[in-house]
């Protein structure tokens, strides 16, 4: 309608035709002349837009409408495309690969009780005839306990939801927030579904920045000099085996943490 009028506009100023013969010319309603437009306040939404996609650098637009939509914005996607562009937000693929680490993140308070805050990662070794394979490790922030490693050739943002399935009824609960980087198993959306039916912020790291999360680059660190490094691997199972016995050497390490931290709080 927009061009319709500048159109209409250039016939009047050129030809000093009528407003009426000028609508009729270009096929344009009279009464749209004198509409204006009655645009609604959008800067709440284009400000959470923008803190979104600050946070969760891999989100596109589809996936920012979502999550707008969960948090209870009324908005069509069309209005959250529409701003989604003015914004800038669909080139930010097209930027330098050193600025996307430049990218805020969420303030991150140091956790101070148990089932506050977990942290996942993935770590890589290989099998005696150089066969990849992936562990998923699972950590408390608060006591730097291992809740459980996932050992797999291949594991996918489903397979993380099982083991936090397990979790969750191991131990009848779940994280307030869990920490993780913009891998594709991270953002996936089976775990974004499970994180948003039970209650869990996912906490993403900036891309390139290992210290947004060094609770479980620290773990990581000790899982490869005390484990990885240690051993040779026959087969997955076997690697399953050795990666096992060792995780529950660290738990009777971290129980004596959990029990003195906790006795620390109360005194």
């Amino acid at each position: 309608m927009r061009q319709l009028h500048e159109r209409s506009q250039q016939l009047i100023l050129s030809y000093r035709v009528s407003i009426r013969r000028a609508c009729r010319v270009v096929c344009m309603p009279y009464s749209n002349w004198h509409y204006k437009p009655h645009r609604r306040e959008d800067l709440p939404l284009r400000q959470r837009i923008k803190e979104i996609a600050a946070t969760r650098i891999r989100y596109g637009m589809w996936c920012i409408y979502i999550l707008l939509r969960r948090e209870g914005f009324k908005d069509n996607h069309k209005r959250v495309h529409r701003i989604y562009k003015e914004e800038g937000l669909n080139l930010r693929s097209k930027r330098p690969r050193r600025n996307k680490a430049a990218a805020h993140r969420l303030e991150r308070p140091k956790p101070s009780n148990l089932l506050e805050c977990w942290s996942m990662d993935f770590v890589s070794d290989n099998l005696f005839n150089s066969q990849r394979f992936r562990c998923l490790t699972i950590v408390d922030n608060f006591s730097r306990y291992c809740h459980a490693i996932r050992v797999g050739k291949s594991i996918k943002g489903a397979d993380v939801v099982e083991v936090m399935e397990a979790l969750k009824k191991e131990n009848a609960a779940v994280p307030l927030r869990i920490q993780v980087d913009n891998g594709s198993e991270f953002i996936s959306k089976d775990l974004d579904k499970w994180a948003y039916e039970n209650k869990v912020t996912l906490d993403y790291s900036r891309p390139g920045t290992p210290t947004d999360n060094p609770f479980i680059e620290s773990f990581n660190g000790s899982f490869r000099d005390e484990c990885l490094n240690t051993h040779w691997f026959l087969s997955r199972e076997d690697a399953y085996e050795k990666i096992s016995a060792w995780v529950e050497e660290y738990r009777a390490t971290s129980d004596r943490i959990v029990l003195w931290m906790i006795k620390r709080q109360h005194t």
